[in-house]
């Protein structure tokens, strides 16, 4: 017999800030004390690092300029614990012994929730970081600094966090905001040209589906992003930052429904990942991913052969491939745990049940479906490896 109800409802209001600089821990640079200072307490706050062995590699001297810095700024900074280095890579999140690294160490060195679990690296290791700190004392402020493209204008700066689990991308995860993230130019300009180019493809899929404005920026600037020209790096950077912050501030930053239209591109590129052994970065395999599901939009009626021209050859000319072997794998037996197709029904139980795709209907244009044509996808990606072949064949002919 049901006796009486209680209705619990309440609301959390989130805040954080997204900084762009340049030589962030130059004893000169007051960005990241002021950033920690501005949480309202007094004393010295203490701060515990967590640096991708990669960036490590690339900036050997960015352990002696942290020391520096904090002690240019002992009255409110104060290093905890061992300057951790952890590999990166998407790998990092394949691997629970470095969570449990990182929980001994807040357990250690006594990182309370009024302490800072800094994460310096790409998305990748941001995320495992995230998760770690998210999950001790339910929640440890936690300050990131992304170091790769990607990174700095998609990953790393929203409410996501996560680790891999059961051969599936992101499996662990949940919704904790950073405290802060924090955008130094200065740590791109070691990027190898792979992680340079990968994360230009979040802005791409960010200006199809929604600024064509945007992609005529990135089309008439293609060659020069190739070419690694940095203000056109920089702009391309603050714009994307800027449209997924606006998108998670719009109404379903927590992701409770099935709608989620900044995975245009990413059902494909979720499978493509670990089909290749995470060998294909996230980035490219979303910019096979944005190629599939555009020729896909394409035979479908909806985006006309001119703007997929147009998508595809500004895909080539940032240096992406359009196809790779992993898309052809079982390709045409959708329950085959390595095929592409199998790929959809993952998505559909990622977002929870219901199946819900991004396609475009123009550039700048997104529009959701429910359902897709498994001969079509298969239509798509012998289209993409056509043009690859046609491609390589010009090349060999040069």
């Amino acid at each position: 017999m049901h006796i009486s109800s209680i209705h619990q409802k309440f609301q959390v209001p989130f805040s954080y800030i997204v900084h762009f600089t340049e030589g962030l821990f130059d004893p000169a640079n007051p960005l990241f004390r002021d950033v920690i200072a501005g949480d309202g307490g007094e004393g010295q706050r203490k701060v515990f690092f967590v640096i991708d062995s990669g960036v490590q590699e690339a900036h050997p001297n960015l352990q002696t300029d942290l020391k520096n810095y904090f002690l240019n700024h002992a009255n409110v900074l104060a290093l905890n614990g061992d300057l951790t280095v952890v590999p990166g890579g998407e790998q990092c999140k394949n691997q629970p012994e470095l969570v449990q690294q990182l929980l001994e160490a807040v357990n250690n060195f006594g990182i309370d929730r009024h302490s800072y679990m800094v994460a310096i690296g790409g998305g990748a290791l941001l995320d495992m970081v995230g998760y770690v700190a998210s999950i001790a004392h339910r929640g440890i402020r936690h300050i990131r600094i992304p170091t790769t493209v990607l990174s700095q204008n998609d990953s790393g700066i929203g409410v996501k966090n996560s680790v891999n689990a059961f051969g599936k991308k992101n499996f662990l995860g949940n919704f904790a905001p950073p405290y802060a993230v924090l955008n130094d130019f200065n740590f791109l300009t070691t990027l190898n040209d792979r992680d340079w180019r990968s994360g230009i493809s979040e802005a791409i899929k960010v200006s199809l589906i929604k600024d064509e404005t945007f992609f005529r920026f990135i089309q008439e600037n293609a060659v020069k992003l190739a070419q690694r020209d940095m203000p056109a790096m920089q702009y391309l950077i603050y714009r994307c930052a800027e449209m997924h912050l606006q998108h998670i501030a719009g109404g379903d930053p927590f992701e409770q429904g099935s709608s989620r239209p900044l995975d245009f591109g990413h059902w494909s590129a979720h499978k493509l990942e670990p089909l290749s052994n995470f060998e294909i970065r996230h980035g490219e395999a979303v910019s096979l991913g944005i190629a599939l599901d555009s020729v896909y939009s394409h035979l479908t009626g909806r985006l006309s052969a001119d703007e997929l021209t147009q998508i595809l050859t500004v895909i080539r000319t940032l240096g992406f491939d359009l196809f790779v072997p992993e898309l052809d794998r079982h390709l045409e037996d959708a329950s085959h745990p390595d095929s592409l197709l199998h790929g959809l029904q993952e998505f559909r139980e990622h977002l929870g049940g219901k199946l819900t795709i991004m396609l475009l209907e123009r550039i700048g244009k997104g529009v959701e479906v429910h359902t897709m044509d498994n001969n079509l996808v298969i239509a798509a990606v012998r289209h993409l490896q056509k043009l690859q072949e046609r491609s390589a064949a010009l090349s060999s002919a040069e």
